[in-house]
């Protein structure tokens, strides 16, 4: 599989996921049989990953993401995220994905809350 044709999957994956709202067609289209999850409140399989964000979406469910950078190496992918939460301070994300034969196989993730005010004036995008 070409490392285009995985970064697509994967932004393909999360805009199902999360601006469409749809992870159940999200994780058939994209998740391979055996999905492992190394989030810990996240169970493995495809299951796992939807209970999960309809669970998140319960919660919060205007979220909605923006995809700033899409990374790939060979078989991995990184998404550079902000998740926008109204009334809720937004999220930075970094998801890491790892496919096979074009299917997403294997989820990473690491999470900040975005903080209303920084000691520089940079952005954390």
């Amino acid at each position: 599989m070409a490392i285009d044709e995985n970064k697509r999957t994967a932004v393909d994956f999360f805009e199902r996921t999360f601006n469409q709202k749809d992870p159940e067609g999200a994780a058939a289209a994209y998740l391979g049989d055996h999905y492992i999850q190394h989030n810990p409140r996240a169970a493995d399989g495809a299951e796992g990953f939807v209970a999960f964000i309809n669970a998140n979406r319960e919660r919060a469910p205007q979220t909605r993401v923006e995809i700033k950078r899409a990374v790939a190496e060979g078989d991995h992918v990184v998404l550079h995220n902000r998740f926008i939460r109204p009334g809720v301070p937004d999220l930075a994300t970094i998801d890491i994905f790892r496919l096979e034969q074009g299917k997403i196989v294997e989820h990473w993730d690491v999470i900040q809350e975005v903080p209303e005010a920084a000691a520089n004036a940079n952005t954390m995008f």
